[in-house]
């Protein structure tokens, strides 16, 4: 049933499939998830839904190469089903009656900030958006983002595209420029969105961050995408993904998040050694 349509390569890391996916294309709306399966009895992950086309009946999905599941993903060509996509999951993000915003993506997380940004532009919203990624290599949406922003700019850390320097820089140079946002969204590594908050909770700019831990059932059953927010425990597959990004826990959250580093190298090696392939 959920087909692979078209599968193509953002950047070497990087990779878009859209899939037929009728019913979950029909509800779905800007901030919510998917759960997938790669493979029957796989393991289960979360993925944004990055863009989704009511009348084709299809769901885009933009995902980073970076252990079993994701590598088995990557194998499979277009034509070949998913035996597991469930969704739409969580809450879709509140964009109404927002004029001015501000979008911050941090790299494969602007696959999550893109259709935040398209909706936003859609309904008459004014977009200023930047984007970082490490080089120019892994510079994933440029044009997309291009098309949906009435002011732009690319961030790279070593200047080998765009600006050199960080997502932060430009974000407070707007602001001293005397730009006024409603709302700020930040979307990428958690380390990325905890200085913009930080940065915005100066300023006194509400500050919106989409929090993607690990998610396993994506009913929160499991518990184990507890994140503390305000000081009370939620589960980002319910609650969220969007949270208050100065309410957040960040240093627990980025400590959470190496919980399974070691786990997920382990299964990655033994992928790429029962596959006969080299680990990138």
């Amino acid at each position: 049933m959920f087909e692979i349509l078209e599968k193509e390569s953002l950047n070497p890391t990087v990779t878009k499939m859209v899939v037929k996916a009728p019913l979950i294309a029909k509800k779905a709306q800007p901030g919510q998830f998917i759960i997938l399966r790669a493979e029957e009895n796989g393991e289960r992950i979360p993925l944004t839904i990055a863009d989704y086309d009511r009348e084709a009946g299809t769901i885009t999905i933009i995902f980073q190469i970076v252990g079993k599941t994701t590598m088995r993903l990557q194998d499979l060509s277009v034509g070949e089903p998913l035996p597991t996509f469930v969704g739409p999951l969580g809450s879709a993000s509140e964009i109404k009656g927002l004029k001015k915003v501000a979008v911050i993506g941090g790299g494969v997380g602007c696959a999550i900030a893109y259709p935040l940004a398209k909706a936003l532009h859609e309904q008459g919203t004014i977009v200023h958006t930047v984007t970082g990624f490490r080089n120019r290599d892994l510079v994933i949406l440029e044009e997309a983002f291009t098309k949906v922003s009435d002011r732009y700019e690319l961030i790279s850390d070593d200047g080998s595209t765009g600006r050199k320097g960080l997502v932060t820089d430009v974000l407070r140079e707007w602001i001293e420029q005397g730009e006024r946002y409603d709302e700020v969204i930040a979307i990428g590594p958690l380390a990325m969105m905890k200085f913009v908050s930080l940065l915005t909770k100066r300023y006194g700019i509400k500050t919106i961050v989409s929090m993607n831990p690990i998610m396993i059932d994506g009913t929160g059953m499991c518990g184990g995408c507890r994140i503390s927010v305000g000081g009370e425990v939620k589960f980002a597959c319910v609650d969220g993904p969007d949270f208050d990004g100065h309410l957040v826990d960040f240093d627990e959250a980025i400590s959470r998040s190496a919980t399974y580093r070691a786990f997920e190298a382990r299964k990655r090696e033994e992928y790429c050694q029962l596959m006969g392939k080299k680990e990138a």
